[in-house]
């Protein structure tokens, strides 16, 4: 007897589930959850975001798109009670927070694990490449990982360089050279210039330890994802490196916004708005690319030697300008209300801004032309979409590697000082170079950031190199995703 086949519909699988877990620094933060933000918008995926409650709000501006999970930092002795991110933290304490922010291994392997055999199980981790302990929470999962780089490939394969090697620098001197010599070119940096996370390493202490194991994890991830476009990292990205462990590294960026996005709050409350800087920067419409934006990044205190003479030069060039000075800039005394007074444009009326700074918005207006920026790897970037030159002026990190690479290789800067924070230039020589950039002497380095905008947009449209990078990571995630088969 003939029985009826009964119709059965297979329900679709879940899209792969990714959890991703950014470094709680703004510029670590922002740019992973941009890229986050892209990948969801590529559909298919599914992802949760670990977030602490100081980095929770962050997530704000990227709506729906993505899930998040927020747990609180786990204590360390090493680390300052009731801290959850590195806002505001002295650098002295940076390594401490890598270490502490790997007491979350534990809590998030509990939370993978509650999740393993259903339709949310992980089925792969993207992670900063500031929490190389999701490398082996990954290998006890049993999914792969994939570890984003915040910063330049150039950047990044230094400071892996630095904890895979371990040179060391002679009699103490801050100005031996350090060499690289598996990078193309075989750089070398002064002492002085290497990240502090390095410099202070001591061999068995637990903190300078568990720094160098971070970034060692990393050489076992699956690959890197690197926040840069081939254009500005041509050379770097030819070849696998021997610093980056021979993996695979997709540049994806620049993950800035566009134009219509500028005045978003991805960044988070911005001590004036936008609109209103924009208004303000309206009244030097008559003069395009008059005004010098001013910004040493969300975390950099200047030092006041380094203030001063800033201040100083300006006022002394009577050159407009924007200065994002943070919370506790030392200023002159009197320096604010002076250039808030100045009568004219052609005397260089100034504004100073305390707190965060829309600075995507300020530095996409027409009238902005110049930007002195330590050369943090977001702020490059921004200025790198908006076509806006550098005045180069890098502090710590790797600032100074950054620098080299717009200076020497992309031709898109000029330097103002490699003293660093342990040397402040004299304010004639900042007036000197703030003159020139000013007076038209530059004109070179101003085409060229041009260029690199057009490359730029290029990158990221359809079509575009970085854009073939996200959609080749996209089909990688979810086949990571894929249930295993028997």
């Amino acid at each position: 007897m003939a029985t009826a086949a009964t119709d059965r519909t297979a329900a679709p699988e879940p899209a792969p589930h990714v959890l991703v877990v950014p470094y709680p620094a703004q510029g670590h933060t922002i740019p992973l959850l941009d890229l986050a933000t892209l990948l969801a918008s590529r559909g298919g995926i599914r992802l949760t975001v670990v977030a602490t409650p100081a980095t929770a709000p962050l997530l704000a501006a990227h709506g729906d798109a993505v899930g998040e999970l927020v747990l609180p930092l786990p204590s360390h002795p090493a680390f300052p009670a009731g801290v959850e991110s590195a806002k505001g933290l002295s650098p002295a304490l940076f390594g401490a927070l890598i270490v502490a922010y790997a007491g979350l291994r534990a809590p998030l392997g509990d939370w993978a694990r509650e999740r393993t055999g259903g339709p949310d199980r992980v089925a792969a981790i993207l992670s900063d490449f500031f929490c190389g302990w999701t490398q082996p929470l990954a290998a006890e999962l049993g999914v792969s990982r994939i570890a984003f780089s915040p910063s330049a490939v150039y950047g990044t394969a230094v400071l892996h360089s630095l904890f895979r090697r371990m040179p060391q620098r002679e009699d103490g001197d801050d100005e031996s050279p350090i060499g690289f010599p598996d990078l193309p070119g075989a750089p070398a940096y002064p002492w002085r210039q290497l990240t502090l996370l390095y410099r202070t390493y001591r061999d068995g202490d637990e903190v300078s330890e568990g720094v160098r194991r971070n970034f060692l994890w990393n050489l076992e991830a699956s690959s890197f994802v690197s926040n840069t476009f081939r254009r500005l990292e041509e050379r770097y990205l030819a070849a696998p490196l021997a610093d980056l462990g021979f993996r695979r590294v997709r540049a994806i960026g620049p993950l800035a916004p566009d134009a219509a996005d500028a005045a978003s709050g991805r960044g988070g409350e911005t001590a004036v708005s936008a609109a209103d800087l924009c208004a303000w920067l309206d009244g030097f419409a008559d003069d395009d690319g008059s005004v010098v934006y001013i910004s040493f990044g969300s975390m950099a205190v200047l030092q006041p030697p380094h203030a001063a003479a800033l201040a100083a030069a300006l006022e002394r060039t009577g050159v407009p300008f924007v200065w994002a000075v943070g919370t506790a800039a030392p200023l002159p005394e009197g320096f604010e209300e002076r250039v808030a007074a100045a009568a004219g444009r052609r005397r260089g009326k100034g504004r100073v801004v305390w707190g965060w700074a829309p600075q995507v918005a300020a530095l996409r207006h027409r009238a902005v032309g110049w930007f002195v920026t330590h050369c943090g790897w977001n702020s490059v970037l921004e200025a790198s979409a908006a076509g806006v030159p550098m005045l180069a002026w890098p502090m710590t990190a790797d600032q100074f590697v950054n620098a080299r690479l717009l200076v020497e290789e992309a031709g898109a800067a000029v330097p103002v000082s490699w003293g660093g924070i342990q040397a402040a230039p004299e304010a004639e020589e900042v007036a000197r170079v703030l003159e020139a950039a000013a007076g038209g002497q530059c004109a070179h380095v101003a085409a060229r950031a041009k260029e690199l905008a057009e490359e730029a947009a290029a990158t990221v449209s359809d079509g575009g190199a970085s854009r073939q990078e996200l959609d080749e990571l996209v089909r990688e995630l979810r086949e990571l995703g894929s249930e295993p088969k028997e």
